[in-house]
């Protein structure tokens, strides 16, 4: 019973270590060695065939070098503020989007609440490249955006909405949406209903029992979403690339003109280490937040 008891305890543990851990220790490894132009472009500083003595070669040699440069260049400085202010953008403009959709549901009959769920996610059966490239055709200068909104007569020339940071907000509330509204909804289901009905009857009008108690049930759904539109929009690639251009300073963008580009492996690297922990350790720390919380309130 303890072996099986062990087994499924230390499934999820083993996952993370393979697919995890260990992708960020090589990732590390690679962060803390030099540039070389050769294959691979970088040499390991770490030689663990030399033993205990490359450990300790290791140890005394050991350079920041990478970490040091991008504190240098203002470039990754601010493809870093850069990428904070559009994944936050972002999911805030997501979580505007995402909520009433999800009330909605939550509020529809019974019946109809699997075809809802549906619909949310069928653009996933979609190739996510192929939706961002639709985009493309409906935002760009001859695009259908501009060519309805001439046809209404609400603008008089062609709108520049392609290769801007408007596309890339499009882009990522579409892509990511359904992140959001799921969540939400799963919370917002399981609301007693008489708790509206009881605020209600105590007085209170339906905009403050909204704002009283269904709001603060929906938190957790909230907090969930945002964590799931804001974590991969912090590294995204393919829609800053695709609908925001060359203007466009994200971290993702940068990540692969370094690897890429200009093979600089350790910098890169060192550039993806940054994100992880500026995305894993806030996460973390509000997961050990809530527990507490949790613990105080029993």
């Amino acid at each position: 019973m303890n072996f099986r008891r062990a087994l499924i305890i230390g499934l999820p543990y083993f996952w993370l270590l393979v697919f995890f851990l260990a992708p960020f220790l090589i990732v590390l490894k690679i962060s803390l060695s030099d540039t070389a132009i050769a294959q691979p472009p970088y040499t390991p500083i770490l030689d663990l065939s030399a033993g205990w003595q490359g450990i300790k070669d290791f140890v005394g040699g050991l350079d920041l070098e990478s970490f040091t440069w991008l504190l240098q260049d203002s470039l990754y400085i601010n493809a870093f503020l850069s990428s904070l202010k559009i994944a936050f953008i972002s999911t805030f403009l997501t979580f505007l989007v995402g909520f009433p959709i999800a009330y909605g549901m939550a509020r529809a009959p019974q019946g109809i609440r699997p075809l809802l769920v549906m619909a949310i996610i069928l653009p996933f059966w979609t190739s996510f490249l192929i939706r961002v490239y639709a985009w493309i055709g409906i935002l760009r200068t001859e695009g259908l955006l501009n060519q309805f909104l001439l046809w209404t007569g609400l603008i008089s020339e062609p709108l520049q909405v392609m290769n801007t940071n408007i596309a890339v907000y499009i882009g990522i509330v579409y892509s990511y949406l359904p992140f959001m509204v799921l969540p939400i909804y799963s919370t917002l289901e399981k609301m007693d209903d008489s708790l509206l009905e009881a605020a209600i009857d105590l007085g209170c009008s339906r905009l403050k029992a909204f704002w009283l108690i269904t709001l603060p049930l929906a938190a957790p759904g909230v907090i969930a979403g945002c964590f799931l539109v804001f974590i991969p929009a912090m590294g995204e690639f393919v829609i800053p690339d695709l609908l925001g251009g060359s203007s466009t300073l994200m971290m993702g963008k940068t990540l692969w003109i370094e690897f890429f580009s200009n093979r600089d492996w350790p910098v890169a690297s060192a550039v993806a280490i940054i994100l992880l922990l500026t995305l894993v350790v806030p996460i973390v720390l509000f997961q050990r937040q809530l527990e507490r919380q949790q613990e105080a309130s029993r």
